[in-house]
């Protein structure tokens, strides 16, 4: 410390010493407490400095935890699924005369649509007649007028495998058109091309398939000799229970109802169309969800039916002429109808959906149809029929529940 001069000013020096005044001191005593800890200060930092050091050369680049590396490796199941459904089909038919088939072997019957039917884990639909090159016996019906016969080329099975159909329903007034040698022929040609079927009595009652880790049951159920009948609640309830049991969702397709425009509403009776009982699909379809039904898909009426929500499961009780070339009626309410997107949980509960309007003429196949036709006969039957159901349907086609 410099020699200070004579004076009570800053210091003195006496004995050889310096001295200073009280408030010195304390000056002198905070400057040493600051140098010390920001002397300890200093220390902590090259002690954090020098762990992270130790630990970076310990540790290798890229090395995760144990257990973060487990959970990032685990596989995770999606929490929802999406399923497909549209109604009746028939591409084509070469019977009674090669003239309703469609130009190009009917690979464009599909073409537009293709990419809405391959957005789903799984897609549906109802396969109306056979699929056989020739042979067989055309079936013989007691009102001509109200009779038609369906067989498309075998070469048409592939048309539904590349749109993306997982499951047909043969549950119809048409899988018998050519007896016992179409329905054969129709099970092996679809079999071949990996699409499962289901709705014959007997013999093929149900299907199961996995697909993204989810296994997937459908069964499907018709008023017509040969199919599962509508009618036998108590066979339906087996089946579907069965499917239940073993199965993460159920699907289950009825063909049913009278048809054409003037019976578009559910009535929730049994339903006589030409003479032969249709069928009471309201109490049917109610039936089939509390068996354990996660979807139902109905068909049958030709045009669009009202959809419904019952205990968190979609019930869509028509979904129309969606592709059927050649020998179907398509004016008005016919030529038009839904592809139902439905979203699900892995339990088969409903968390949503799209619909998607479609419409076709006698010389094309399904179309996205700017007018929104379809949605707009939803709400209109929704309202009617179903005013107590929490399903709302937006005017865009999206799907929702009531909260």
């Amino acid at each position: 410390m410099a020699r200070l001069s004579s004076g009570r000013k800053k210091g003195f020096r006496s004995g050889g010493l310096f001295c200073f005044a009280p408030h010195q001191i304390m000056t002198l005593l905070a400057f040493l407490m600051l140098s010390s800890c920001q002397a300890e200060a200093n220390a902590n930092v090259e002690s954090r400095a020098t762990r992270a050091k130790v630990v970076q050369d310990t540790v290798p680049a890229g090395t995760i935890l144990a257990d973060t590396a487990q959970a990032l490796q685990a596989p995770v199941a999606p929490s929802t699924y999406t399923f497909v459904g549209v109604g009746d089909m028939m591409l084509g038919t070469n019977y009674p005369s090669a003239s309703y088939l469609p130009p190009q072997g009917g690979t464009t019957m599909l073409a537009h649509v293709e990419d809405l039917l391959k957005d789903a884990d799984v897609t549906f639909g109802n396969l109306e007649g056979t699929i056989l090159d020739e042979g067989g016996t055309a079936k013989r019906c007691n009102n001509p007028k109200a009779c038609y016969v369906f067989r498309s080329p075998e070469s048409y099975a592939k048309h539904f495998q590349k749109a993306g159909f997982d499951f047909l329903s043969i549950a119809n007034n048409h899988s018998g058109d050519f007896g016992l040698t179409g329905r054969k022929r129709t099970k092996a040609v679809l079999a071949e091309v990996g699409i499962a079927y289901a709705g014959l009595a007997g013999s093929d009652e149900y299907a199961i398939i996995e697909r993204n880790g989810l296994k997937v049951g459908m069964a499907a159920f018709a008023p017509n000799s040969g199919t599962v009948s509508i009618h036998n609640y108590a066979k339906a309830r087996e089946i579907v229970g069965k499917l239940e049991a073993e199965c993460d969702v159920v699907i289950v397709s009825f063909h049913g109802g009278a048809e054409g425009a003037k019976h578009q509403h559910v009535p929730r009776a049994r339903e006589t169309y030409y003479g032969e009982n249709r069928g009471n699909v309201y109490e049917f379809a109610h039936a089939m969800v509390d068996a354990g039904a996660d979807i139902i898909f109905g068909h049958g009426p030709h045009v669009t039916r009202a959809m419904e929500l019952y205990n968190d499961r979609l019930i869509c009780y028509s979904l129309g002429n969606f592709c059927t070339y050649g020998r179907f009626n398509l004016r008005g309410e016919a030529g038009i109808a839904p592809l139902v997107q439905v979203e699900v949980d892995a339990e088969g509960k409903f968390v949503g959906g799209q619909v998607t309007p479609v419409y076709q003429s006698y010389n094309h196949g399904p179309k996205v149809d700017a007018q929104n036709r379809a949605i707009k006969t939803l709400l209109r039957l929704n309202a009617a029929d179903f005013p107590e159901s929490p399903l709302i349907l937006g005017e865009d086609g999206t799907l929702s529940k009531k909260q």
